[in-house]
């Protein structure tokens, strides 16, 4: 994957680009094949069975099983696929994220309503250490 890429300086953004699409490729099948109810079931029954079946990595099958999207965006998965897996777990899309964010599902329903994140100091990785001067502010 490209290392100069100019968003890899946004903290938390992890950018759905054609390397991440390559990346996650099989993590995101698997996510689209749970959108028939007989692979919902089949998942639910022996999720790490079900999971073998996609040529997926370790890490993918992994980060799956202990539900951390956060670790699944970062090996390629795009949050709208993932987002079957929350629908087969019964949570919404609004429990998913808050989950993201070490939230209550409330608590992120509340930040979100107020306009979301502050930005001071969420603008860019470099804003940390005083080093961004890079005309985008």
């Amino acid at each position: 994957m490209a290392l100069d890429k100019p968003y890899k300086d946004i903290p938390g953004t992890t950018i759905f680009d054609a390397d991440m699409s390559r990346l996650g490729y099989h993590l995101n099948q698997f996510c689209m094949s749970l959108m028939k109810a007989q692979n919902r079931a089949r998942f639910k029954a022996d999720e790490r069975a079900y999971l073998d079946e996609w040529p997926m990595s370790e890490a993918q099958k992994q980060a799956v099983l202990a539900r951390d999207l956060n670790r699944c965006i970062a090996l390629g998965g795009n949050i709208y696929f993932l987002a079957k897996i929350g629908a087969t777990d019964g949570k919404s899309f609004q429990q998913m994220a808050g989950s993201m964010t070490g939230m209550s599902e409330q608590e992120y329903r509340d930040m979100m309503l107020r306009g979301g994140r502050r930005i001071d100091g969420n603008r860019y990785l470099s804003e940390a250490a005083g080093a961004h001067d890079g005309g985008r502010d």
